[in-house]
């Protein structure tokens, strides 16, 4: 095994039996301390597993392999796990998600179920802005109320980060169907691409665009 997969599985070994002895340890009741200690163990849980896909790639195992025992497409682990190069510079790409983007995008979502199409296309980058109109929003989201009737619930919001990009995809519950929304936020939170799909299909990532 490799060193620093061996110094983060004996550093979470701590820290679980630290938590595994605090009630004999302690005298009073702390559920806090409980709880912080958890979060630690998670995170030391996660540290363990970014070194574990580290040590696996570096023994030859393939993407989709280790996306097989995580449960989740080969792509979906490279993008959790995977050292990301720019070929524009040769440096390692940022893939941490736009920090607000969950909230973005279910701000737009709550737009389109409010109508509020001006509010939509005031988010919209200039390419979006060149390609959708407010009339083309709301004749999209009629499209839908026709297929599938009225707009009932959103469910969680997952946000990726592509090149210079945040793809975001929300599940989308209407009365006789569902959909998932995809939207793409550039770094100043304006919209870069904004689609509707049927969920089979949104199991693809796809750069910005406008629909």
């Amino acid at each position: 095994m490799s060193g620093s997969f061996m110094a983060v599985a004996q550093q979470l070994h701590r820290k679980l039996g630290g938590i595994l002895a605090a009630p004999v340890l302690r005298s009073e009741d702390e559920p806090l301390e409980s709880v912080r200690a958890a979060r630690d163990i998670q995170s030391g849980a996660e540290a363990l597993m970014a070194a574990a896909v580290r040590q696996a790639r570096e023994g030859g195992r393939t993407w989709q392999e280790i996306g097989d025992v995580l449960g989740v497409s080969r792509q979906a682990a490279f993008q959790k796990y995977g050292k990301v190069i720019d070929p524009r510079t040769g440096e390692i790409m940022n893939t941490t998600p736009l920090p607000e983007a969950i909230e973005l995008a279910r701000a737009v979502i709550d737009d389109h179920a409010h109508g509020r199409w001006a509010d939509i296309a005031a988010r919209f980058d200039d390419t979006m802005r060149a390609g959708l109109t407010e009339e083309g929003l709301a004749e999209a989201w009629a499209y839908l109320a026709g297929m599938a009737g009225a707009y009932e619930s959103h469910g969680d919001t997952e946000a990726v980060r592509a090149g210079d990009f945040t793809i975001t995809n929300t599940p989308l519950r209407f009365e006789a169907g569902d959909f998932v929304a995809r939207i793409t936020f550039r770094d100043d939170r304006s919209i870069a691409g904004l689609y509707i799909l049927n969920p089979e299909v949104a199991g693809l990532v796809d750069g910005p665009a406008a629909d």
